[in-house]
């Protein structure tokens, strides 16, 4: 998934998937996600046969992995002295997870295609012009705050797989492959004004991005710029 340096932001994937490869674990989530309501540990384990203790321990680990929500509530109806605890009960998760290897981000390009199109048709600016400085935008504050040496660092966790190619960098992965062999001329730009904008965040970086296709890359590359005080900033 594409990472915003300048906050926290949760990173379910590999491990959350790596969890439902227990069986057991599997059968547990596949069994809270059919119910209407919220299931308890005694009405998984009674469901599926389990020890009461062996539920929870996998329960707790779906929810862990933000798989599952934990919520609380009385069942028997009853409020105030004498009701009793709230029993912990689970659900699915409002959380999606997806895995992509090589990692692809066709989600944030559909948000960003989707606002270029609404905002060209409420003020009139061509939708290219707008998906360029949506792009640029978005690149500039992945980059982060205070990251000026970590060039490498911000296209690695942006699933951009960088490679030094003498002074330049290559780019091993386009997290936006499949859309940009069918829409070539519209997603490669929107790749480079987002990349300018990476750049252009990380201050000091002295590279400047281009449009340069070749097989097994992504079509834009990161050169040693001439001229850093022009910037990439999209007119």
């Amino acid at each position: 998934m594409f990472v915003d340096s300048s906050k926290e932001v949760a990173r379910p994937g590999v491990s959350a998937v790596a969890a439902l490869d227990e069986p057991t674990r599997r059968r547990l989530y596949d069994h809270v996600v059919r119910q209407p309501e919220p299931v308890s540990r005694d009405e998984a384990a009674e469901a599926l046969g389990l020890a009461r203790q062996t539920a929870a321990f996998h329960l707790d680990r779906l929810a862990g992995e933000a798989l599952l929500d934990v919520v609380y509530e009385r069942r028997s109806g009853r409020t105030g002295p004498g009701a009793g605890r709230p029993a912990k009960l689970y659900r699915r998760s409002a959380q999606e997870v997806t895995v992509s290897l090589p990692e692809r981000h066709y989600e944030l390009a559909g948000r960003l295609l989707a606002q270029a199109l609404e905002e060209s048709e409420s003020t009139g600016e061509p939708v290219r012009s707008v998906l360029h400085r949506k792009a640029y935008g978005l690149g500039a504050r992945l980059a982060g705050p205070g990251r000026a040496a970590e060039v490498f660092a911000v296209l690695e966790e942006q699933g951009f797989e960088p490679r030094s190619d003498g002074e330049a960098i290559v780019l091993g992965n386009c997290p936006f492959h499949a859309l940009a062999r069918e829409h070539t001329q519209t997603v490669c730009g929107m790749n480079l004004h987002l990349l300018r904008g990476l750049l252009d965040g990380l201050a000091e970086s002295g590279l400047r991005a281009r449009l340069a296709p070749s097989p097994g890359h992504c079509c834009v590359r990161l050169e040693p710029d001439p001229s850093p005080s022009t910037g990439g900033r999209p007119s």
